[in-house]
């Protein structure tokens, strides 16, 4: 099963980093829709498109506007798009008000109300996670592999959803900012280096990879690396257009 990173930081785009948006292409699944999207656009090879939201604040949505570019000659027969249902209700009616966009995308809105059947006999189950306005993790088990998306929450050493995450082989966690920055993931509801390293090493997680980076960091020792490596050494920083084998 391969994972495409296709967007890897948070808040705003960089030079060299889109906002959340990670894809499964065998699956036709996507998680989060950030400022990525449009990359979605060359790995499409199923007809049809489920798109997962962790939640509704901007850097993971915007790229819902770009669905028109997305599907422009590709036969994708259907698009849903899963996430909580009150958020999803806001999307329909803020950020496609006509004032602000005025065609609406082909899209089927889904509530999450039980797990979700994947190809390849998976299934995508989910949690809420400690964020302002509330947010989502996600988890993908199929028979022989197992995936975890976690983002825009404050990992803690007594974090709830360690117990949903465990034992996956990989796992996809925020890290927005390295150690010293505690007060300020607090306050923001992101998450410092070491205790992220620390939520993969009691889950007992096979690789963690480190996502939606501050944009404004651009190296490994302001994303917090070598402090999480020396508490869990399969870390990894992600990086726009990664291939994960899993």
């Amino acid at each position: 099963m391969k994972l495409l990173l296709l967007g890897t930081t948070g808040y705003h785009p960089s030079d060299t980093r889109q906002t959340a948006c990670l894809m499964l292409p065998e699956c036709g699944v996507v998680l989060d829709a950030g400022t990525a999207m449009y990359r979605v656009r060359d790995h499409l090879v199923c007809p049809t498109l489920d798109i997962f939201l962790s939640h509704t604040h901007l850097d993971h949505v915007i790229g819902l506007t770009f669905l028109f570019d997305v599907l422009f000659e590709k036969p994708v027969e259907r698009v849903r798009v899963h996430g909580d249902g009150a958020k999803l209700e806001a999307l329909r009616e803020h950020l496609f008000h006509e004032s602000l966009f005025p065609a609406r995308p082909p899209i089927d809105w889904q509530p999450l109300d039980a797990p979700w059947p994947l190809p390849q006999q998976g299934s995508l189950t989910w949690f809420p996670l400690d964020h302002p306005g509330g947010s989502l993790g996600f988890r993908l088990d199929w028979p022989t592999r197992s995936l975890a998306y976690v983002t825009d929450t404050t990992a803690r050493d007594d974090a709830a959803y360690v117990d949903k995450i465990r034992g996956v082989d990989v796992l996809i966690h925020e890290c927005y900012f390295p150690d010293g920055w505690e007060e300020r993931a607090a306050l923001t509801g992101h998450s410092c280096a070491t205790p992220v390293a620390r939520i993969a090493r009691e889950a007992q997680v096979g690789l963690l990879i480190l996502v939606h980076i501050n944009p404004l960091a651009d190296t490994d020792e302001a994303i917090g690396l070598l402090a999480a490596r020396r508490v869990f050494p399969r870390t990894l920083v992600g990086t726009d257009m990664m291939e994960v084998e899993f």
